[in-house]
C-alpha cells in the first residue's frame, strides 16, 4: 500500500501538467490579445509618430522615351517670348529634346493636369519674382495652364512685367522683374571723372530696400516663387560699371565685393519676406538654373550645340566651383542661398541638379533674329519652350498642391 500510495503520489503531477498546460497557454494568449487591444485603442503621443519620408522630386535621372506624350502647347501660345520659342525658330531636334522624361529615384512624377490644378487654385494667385529665368519658368507655366482656359488674357497690373489672367477660374499668374531683388539705380559720372579712373558710373544697391516692382504686391499672391543670382557676376557689372552697396541710405565701408553684397541683400530680402508676406502665402525659393557654356562664357564665343543630356559623371566637370569653369556660378550661389534659408519657412525649389544634365535644351543659336548671336552670343542660359521648364512646372504644381492639402 505504501508502495501504491507512493506510486500515486509520483504520477499525479504528470497528469496535472498534461491537463493544465493547454489551459495556461490559452489563458496567456487571451491576456496577450486583451492588452494588445488596450494598447491599440490608447492615443499615441504625437512625439512618437514617425512621418513617412517625403518624396524627393529633385533627385533622379532623365529617361529617353520617344513615346512620351507631346508637349501641352506649341509655337502658337500667345504668351511665348520670341527668343525661347524654339519651335517657331526651327531649333533642331525639338522632338528629341522633349522625349526625355525626368524620373525621380523613389517615386513618380506625373505631368500637371492644368484643369485640375486651376480648379484647386480657384480664386488664388501665383507670383514669380526675380530675373529672366523666373520669366522663362512663368512662360512655360502660362502656356500649359492656357490649355485649361483658352480665354486667358495677358495681365500686367501691379507693376508685373508680364502675366495672365484665367477668367474661367479667377486665377492670376504673373512675373515681377527684380533681377537683384533689392532696389538699384544707375548713377553716371561726368565725362571728366570717367576719364580719370575708367569708371563710367556706379549702380547704387540699397541692400535693405526691396525693388519697387514687388515691394507692395506680395499680399496679392497666395503662392510666391523667388529667385536671384544670374546677375550677381562681374560679367553683368564689370569694373567700369560696378555695384556700390548702401545700407540705411549710406555707403557700406569697407566696400563689399559682389558675392558679399549678394549675401547681405539676401539676408535683408529674406527678412522682409518673413516679416511682410502674409503667413498664409506659400513661399518658395527656386535655386539656380545652370548655364551650359562650352569653350568660353556667353561673351567669349561659348556654345551649347549638344545633342543629348550630360552624363552624371560629367556634371562636376561642368559645375563644381573647384574646377573654376565658366558654369560654376550656380552651385556657389546655391550654397549662399541654402545657408540663409535653412532656419526660415521658405521652401527650397531645388531644380538645379535635374537641369544640370540638360545641356542639349537651350535656344543656343536659334534665337529668332538673324543678328542675335552676333550681338549677344549663343543663349546657353535660358531654355527652349516647350522644354525643361515644363518639368519644373510639373514639380511646382505637385509641391503647391501637396502644401495646400497639408495646411
Amino acid at each position: 500500500m505504501e508502495f501504491g500510495s507512493r506510486r500515486i503520489y509520483t504520477t499525479m503531477p504528470s497528469k496535472l501538467r498534461s491537463s493544465l498546460l493547454p489551459r495556461l497557454l490559452l489563458l496567456s494568449l487571451l491576456l496577450l490579445l486583451f492588452y494588445s487591444l488596450i494598447l491599440l485603442r490608447r492615443p499615441i503621443a504625437s512625439s512618437t509618430l514617425v512621418s513617412p519620408p517625403l518624396c524627393d522630386l529633385f533627385s533622379g535621372r532623365w529617361v529617353f522615351n520617344p513615346e512620351n506624350p507631346k508637349p501641352l502647347y506649341d509655337e502658337t501660345c500667345p504668351f511665348h517670348r520670341n527668343a525661347w520659342n524654339c519651335l517657331r525658330n526651327k531649333r533642331e531636334n525639338m522632338d528629341v529634346i522633349n522625349s526625355w522624361r525626368w524620373v525621380p529615384n523613389a517615386c513618380g512624377l506625373n505631368r500637371i493636369d492644368p484643369t485640375r490644378f486651376l480648379q484647386l487654385m480657384r480664386n488664388k494667385n501665383v507670383g514669380f519674382v526675380g530675373d529672366s529665368l523666373n520669366e522663362n519658368f512663368l512662360v512655360s507655366f502660362l502656356c500649359i495652364l492656357r490649355v485649361a482656359d483658352p480665354s486667358a488674357v495677358k495681365w500686367k497690373k501691379k507693376k508685373a512685367w508680364r502675366g495672365a489672367y484665367f477668367p474661367k477660374f479667377n486665377v492670376t499668374v504673373a512675373y515681377h522683374r527684380a533681377v537683384l531683388l533689392a532696389k538699384y539705380q544707375w548713377q553716371p559720372k561726368s565725362s571728366a571723372e570717367a576719364n580719370q579712373d575708367g569708371v563710367k558710373g556706379t549702380y547704387r544697391v540699397d541692400v535693405d530696400v526691396p525693388a519697387n516692382e514687388w515691394i507692395n504686391v506680395t499680399s496679392f499672391y497666395d503662392v510666391l516663387i523667388f529667385n536671384s543670382g544670374h546677375w550677381w557676376g562681374y560679367d553683368k557689372f564689370p569694373k567700369e560699371t560696378p555695384l556700390v552697396f548702401h545700407r540705411k541710405g549710406k555707403p557700406i565701408n569697407p566696400p563689399l565685393d559682389i558675392l558679399q553684397g549678394f549675401e547681405l541683400v539676401l539676408q535683408h530680402m529674406v527678412s522682409y519676406i518673413q516679416r511682410e508676406v502674409p503667413a498664409k502665402t506659400l513661399r518658395f525659393w527656386r535655386l539656380q538654373s545652370p548655364r551650359h557654356f562650352s569653350g568660353g562664357d556667353w561673351n567669349q564665343n561659348g556654345s551649347c550645340l549638344l545633342e543629348k543630356p550630360l552624363e552624371e559623371s560629367q556634371l562636376d566637370l561642368w559645375f563644381d566651383p573647384r574646377n573654376n569653369g565658366v558654369n560654376k556660378e550656380a552651385r556657389r550661389i546655391n550654397q549662399i542661398i541654402k545657408n540663409e534659408l535653412q532656419t526660415t519657412k521658405i521652401k527650397l525649389l531645388d531644380l538645379t541638379h535635374l537641369s544640370e544634365f540638360r545641356a542639349d535644351a537651350h535656344p543656343a543659336i536659334w534665337l529668332g533674329k538673324q543678328d542675335a548671336v552676333a550681338i549677344w552670343g549663343q543663349d546657353c542660359m535660358h531654355w527652349c519652350l516647350p522644354g525643361v521648364p515644363d518639368t519644373w512646372v510639373d514639380i511646382l504644381s505637385e509641391v503647391i498642391l501637396t502644401n495646400l492639402k497639408t495646411e
